[in-house]
């Protein structure tokens, strides 16, 4: 994996570096699950169309709000959070999709992009709870809960 730099003066000490980090891993978890989301929302075909096109846009969304959000918190800590595909990739555990897949498939895709986002979050929680980082544990553990319902929903869709 691609190192992750942060030119923090905010925080200071290793374990604030890794905060930093791990909000730039999760940064870039979130930009391709945003793009994957919009690329199921563009070719989901088929019965399901009509449901799985209207919740990936609700998806994909809500990302785009997250997305700001995160980078925002990784400026206020004064880094600069990644701003190019080629470094979210690199950093990323969530892969480009290929939305050349049915709509369950799909499904299954952003359930297992979930489990990963929930992993990243809970990494820069702990991090942040280690620094005593208010800012940032005010905004991330709903992420977790939000996840979780979402993918209970998902799992019942799947049958």
């Amino acid at each position: 994996m691609k190192e992750v730099k942060s030119n923090s003066a905010v925080l200071e000490g290793n374990s604030k570096e890794q905060e930093v980090e791990q909000l730039q891993i999760l940064l870039a978890n979130y930009q391709l699950y945003y793009q994957n989301l919009r690329n199921f929302h563009w070719n989901v075909r088929g019965k399901e169309f009509f449901q799985l096109h209207e919740k990936f846009e609700e998806l994909y969304v809500d990302a785009s709000d997250k997305v700001d959000e995160i980078a925002e918190r990784i400026l206020s800590l004064d880094a600069h959070p990644l701003g190019s595909f080629s470094d979210y990739v690199a950093v990323s555990s969530i892969e480009e999709a290929n939305a050349n897949v049915s709509g369950s498939d799909m499904v299954k895709q952003v359930v297992e992009s979930h489990n990963i986002l929930i992993e990243k979050v809970k990494n820069v929680i702990a991090e942040a709870d280690k620094n005593g980082d208010e800012g940032t544990l005010d905004i991330l553990p709903a992420y977790v809960s939000y996840f979780e319902k979402l993918n209970w929903m998902f799992k019942a869709y799947l049958g």
